[in-house]
């Protein structure tokens, strides 16, 4: 990802798959995904400033409370993105 300033930053990637799904991560925890048309969130969506700041960006949103009414809503939906495969 790159920041506001056009620099990248560590720690913080976007992952494009083969199959159309792009995947927000932040160290080594997926945060979010989205393919199909359906956007998933880790439980672990909400772990830091900085996270949440990155997380929002790759959604496209204004930040935790537009994060938080989206999932009250359905449009989100919360579930384990990093379970041992």
């Amino acid at each position: 990802m790159l920041s506001s300033n056009g620099n990248p930053v560590p720690n913080q990637f976007v992952i494009r798959g083969n199959d159309g799904a792009e995947s927000f991560q932040s160290y080594d925890t997926v945060i979010a995904e989205v393919k199909d048309g359906k956007t998933l969130l880790d439980p672990k969506w909400d772990c830091s400033k900085t996270t949440m700041k990155y997380a929002a960006s790759f959604l496209g949103v204004d930040g935790k409370k537009d994060i938080q009414k989206r999932i009250k809503s359905g449009e989100y939906v919360v579930q384990n993105l990093n379970a041992a495969k």
